[in-house]
């Protein structure tokens, strides 16, 4: 029987994945060549030696550290899908993304992250995100707050941000994958939002969240690597999150959206906003 995942050995998760960070992600940023680019599914999903050599040292960490435990990485998950099969009823799975933002780190850019989720017979009780240029991490555990850890100013407590009506709400949104009509109805009412922007890097969309730096986040496509160990730490700072039919978020749910907001109230107020039909342009306005 595979023991339980303690608070302590939330170390030994942050251990591993800051170690791949500096041992194999940022010495590869802005040295990547074009010839070590690799696309997935299409040419917004790529892959290059950095995630790879990353997700393989945090899976060798976690086996040794954890015997018996599923470690289910991007990456290996996208050569054998089958893995996601085990999300739901392993005893203990850790879900690695060892890269988040790809785009931006093929790109030059420094907004990306390393993202590691705990699951206990599918629910998520830890989480951690990385920033490997800031050299700072957010942390998660289930029932007891999240908080970041940062090398100069310690650790600090994280707290999504107070209520506000929806204008005046800052927020992350990724209508990507999203289905015709509804794409371009979400499009068109986000301008009753105050502000959005797409980061292209869910690692630090949920931290910014978590800190109390924006209001909303809005996702469709919710692959666990990508999601649930943000929605741990955002959760655990006091944020409310369901999917868009109001239902509990599971890792082993990747369809269904995520939206995440301050509260309960926020979160119905954003929704109907957001989903709202949006109305045609009056005559002569346009």
């Amino acid at each position: 029987m595979q023991r339980r995942f303690t608070i302590a050995d939330l170390d030994v998760l942050l251990r591993a994945i800051a170690a791949a960070a500096s041992d194999e992600v940022l010495p590869r940023f802005r040295r990547v060549q074009a010839s070590a680019i690799r696309q997935k599914t299409s040419a917004f999903d790529i892959v290059t030696e950095a995630d790879e050599a990353a997700e393989c040292a945090i899976a060798e960490c976690l086996a040794s550290a954890f015997p018996g435990a599923e470690v289910i990485g991007e990456e290996a998950a996208g050569r054998d899908p089958r893995l996601l099969d085990r999300i739901g009823s392993a005893e203990l799975a850790f879900v690695i993304d060892p890269l988040d933002g790809t785009k931006n780190f093929a790109s030059g850019v420094p907004l990306f992250g390393v993202m590691g989720a705990v699951l206990e017979r599918g629910e998520v009780v830890a989480g951690v995100i990385h920033d490997p240029v800031c050299r700072s991490s957010a942390l998660a555990f289930r029932g007891a707050g999240a908080w970041l850890v940062d090398a100069e100013a310690g650790r600090t407590a994280l707290r999504v941000a107070a209520p506000v009506p929806v204008h005046e709400m800052e927020g992350v949104a990724g209508t990507n994958f999203l289905p015709e009509p509804l794409r371009s109805t979400v499009n068109a009412n986000l301008s009753r939002l105050g502000m959005t922007c797409w980061l292209r890097c869910a690692a630090h969309e949920y931290r910014l969240a978590a800190a109390g730096h924006c209001h909303v986040l809005f996702y469709n496509r919710l692959m666990p690597w990508d999601h649930a160990a943000g929605w741990l730490i955002h959760r655990e700072a006091g944020g409310y999150s369901a999917h868009f039919d109001g239902s509990g978020y599971l890792p082993s749910h990747t369809s269904g959206g995520l939206l995440c907001t301050p509260d309960e109230a926020s979160w119905q107020a954003v929704r109907q906003a957001l989903f709202e039909a949006h109305p045609p342009a009056a005559r002569g306005s346009l």
